[in-house]
């Protein structure tokens, strides 16, 4: 019996395997247009891998959790990443998850989640906002964090997406270099993570999962905004899809 879990987020895809008690395998995809072509595409992928989906345990998450078919249960993302989270390093940790649209604050305890907030809908703090400030650098955003490391420390101060895009324009006509106006571009993410972070119980430990994970230049930047360590793991990215790959395994 496979325990499949899928976690279609608004811009990336993730997808967790076990064989029994046992991750086999993960993959991520682009989520595209379309979240129900992205979950036809999958199931695809799992079969020509030799996986029957049918006979499996699904369970989808995510921005797109509604658009998976053949799943025998949705689940929210604050409930599988705890999970994933849980699997991953098993203890009480606070969990930073930085996706396209939105980001979580999720409090860990004992093994369960007690707490969690979200920014507001506004894309502003999000990876969405990162990719859409790279594209007006022209760079990619690994590019931009790394840049940010170097930059001076300066501040963008609006908190919706197109006033700050044109901000970061006019520091481009200022003459402003990249590398600060990078630094800007993340101090503005790191703040209001911080700010979420504030605004709740918080554990000692605080772990960032999603894309942004894979960034040691975001990384070592978000711990110097919220004055910890943060930590991370190789497999981080796919803690929402590892949850759900494991509360699969408990559906009867």
């Amino acid at each position: 019996m496979h325990y499949i879990g899928i976690d279609i987020g608004s811009t990336a895809a993730k997808v967790t395997v076990f064989d029994n008690e046992k991750i086999m395998d993960n993959f991520t995809l682009p989520t595209g247009w379309s979240s129900v072509e992205t979950s036809r595409i999958i199931k695809n992928r799992l079969e020509d891998g030799g996986i029957e989906v049918e006979k499996s345990k699904v369970v989808a998450t995510g921005y797109g959790r509604i658009s998976v078919p053949y799943a025998e249960k949705t689940i929210t993302e604050i409930s599988c990443h705890g999970e994933g989270v849980k699997y991953l390093l098993g203890e009480d940790v606070t969990i930073v998850d930085i996706g396209g649209q939105d980001t979580k604050i999720i409090t860990l305890e004992n093994g369960r989640v007690t707490d969690f907030i979200m920014n507001d809908k506004c894309a502003a703090g999000t990876g969405k906002f990162l990719e859409l400030m790279a594209n007006t650098l022209g760079v990619d955003i690994k590019e931009l964090t790394d840049m940010a490391l170097e930059g001076r420390d300066i501040s963008i101060t609006s908190m919706c997406t197109v006033f700050a895009e044109s901000e970061v324009i006019s520091l481009i006509g200022q003459g402003t270099d990249r590398s600060s106006i990078s630094r800007g571009i993340i101090n503005s993410i790191t703040g209001r993570v911080n700010s979420l972070l504030h605004k709740q119980v918080r554990k000692d430990k605080v772990f960032l999962t999603g894309g942004l994970c894979e960034m040691e230049s975001f990384i070592l930047l978000l711990s110097q905004k919220v004055g910890v360590k943060v930590e991370t793991h190789k497999l981080a990215r796919y803690a929402g899809s590892i949850g759900a790959a494991i509360l699969a395994g408990n559906l009867e």
